[in-house]
């Protein structure tokens, strides 16, 4: 199967320039066809030069939602390049939809245009991390929402593992519940209630995990609420500059320093390969009804490949039709004061 993605040409702090880059990056490496969708005039000046590109083709959308836009001008503006582009997958002209920008903006977008899976009450973005076991992670919710009921975190428990096991070949995945103690009695009330629904899930659940497990391997799925989440993905984004920054000047300290970099450059390289953003293609909104890829606001054109690549795979690998199958399973069990799940 061919995958057909579009590529929002205009999101991002580095379009259009770097999103074109990683978008002929891909169509010349991943088979698959790209939709490039933004201001037609800016996406010819960039294509200029470049040999015709089977599979390739430009969709002018004239308005642009801006960063720093408010998700409230999202209706307002339908030949924005996110509207316009989530309308062709909602219509089957595509098969998924990847932007590196406004997060709140594409997430009002989705659930406008392509709509919730059934069962599931909000949408989670999902990120996978690597693991100190050489395994990956997933994390979820990594920014979608700022706060989260115990269903809700159920579902995206129930969402994260259906993922992993599809993606990855994992038979019971193990589920993590990130609080600030193993113990079940540990963390807010949300985190508390969250524990106990999991514990009676068919989930093969492993208990509350604490912040310095989250790369150790200890789990596959780790559970959050948004806010957490995205603060665990920005703290670990610039440990990981921070940490290369540091050894980028040691090694340039001294001859002796800069010899024994030499040596060592190819395996640096491959840690800060395992380490770096652009390499994981950004974050997958899990609990729309379609296959939506978030990139970092500042990605290059390598992360915007790796978020192609992500779509590409989401769509080989059927994710969404997984998604709409552990739906239908998880149970419909209230949290206290809570009422049932909204269809």
């Amino acid at each position: 199967m061919t995958a057909r993605i579009v590529v929002d040409v205009m999101g991002g702090d580095n379009a259009p320039h770097e999103i074109v880059a990683g978008a002929l990056m891909a169509a010349g490496g991943l088979g698959c066809e790209l939709i490039l969708v933004g201001r037609e005039a800016w996406i010819l000046q960039e294509l200029q030069g470049t040999a015709e590109i089977p599979g390739l083709r430009v969709v002018n959308a004239p308005d642009v939602i801006e960063m720093d836009a408010s998700i409230d001008t999202v209706r307002a503006r339908p030949e924005a390049s996110i509207n316009v582009g989530l309308q062709l997958v909602k219509r089957g002209e595509a098969d998924a939809f990847v932007t590196a920008g406004n997060t709140g903006a594409t997430m009002a977008a989705a659930l406008l245009g392509l709509g919730r899976i059934k069962g599931i009450s909000r949408p989670a973005l999902a990120t996978v991390f690597p693991t100190a076991t050489g395994q990956i992670c997933i994390y979820l919710d990594v920014g979608a929402n700022a706060d989260s009921k115990p269903r809700q975190l159920v579902q995206f428990a129930y969402m994260g593992a259906a993922y992993m096991e599809r993606t990855y070949g994992l038979s019971g995945p193990r589920v993590g519940l990130l609080s600030i103690g193993e113990e079940d009695t540990k963390g807010s009330q949300v985190v508390i209630e969250t524990n106990a629904e999991l514990r009676e899930s068919r989930l093969n659940f492993s208990g509350n995990i604490e912040g310095r497990d989250l790369m150790q391997g200890v789990v596959d799925v780790a559970v959050m609420d948004g806010f957490t989440g995205n603060v665990v993905l920005k703290t670990i984004e610039g440990m990981a500059e921070l940490m290369f920054n540091e050894l980028r000047q040691v090694v340039e300290r001294t001859p002796w320093n800069r010899a024994a970099g030499l040596i060592l450059m190819s395996e640096l390289r491959k840690v800060r390969r395992r380490l770096d953003y652009t390499e994981y293609g950004g974050a997958q909104l899990f609990g729309v009804d379609g296959v939506v890829v978030i990139g970092h606001g500042r990605s290059n054109a390598r992360a915007v490949f790796s978020a192609i690549k992500a779509a590409r795979d989401a769509v080989q690998n059927g994710v969404v039709e997984v998604l709409r199958e552990v739906a239908e399973e998880i149970p419909a069990k209230r949290g206290r004061g809570e009422a049932e799940v909204e269809e």
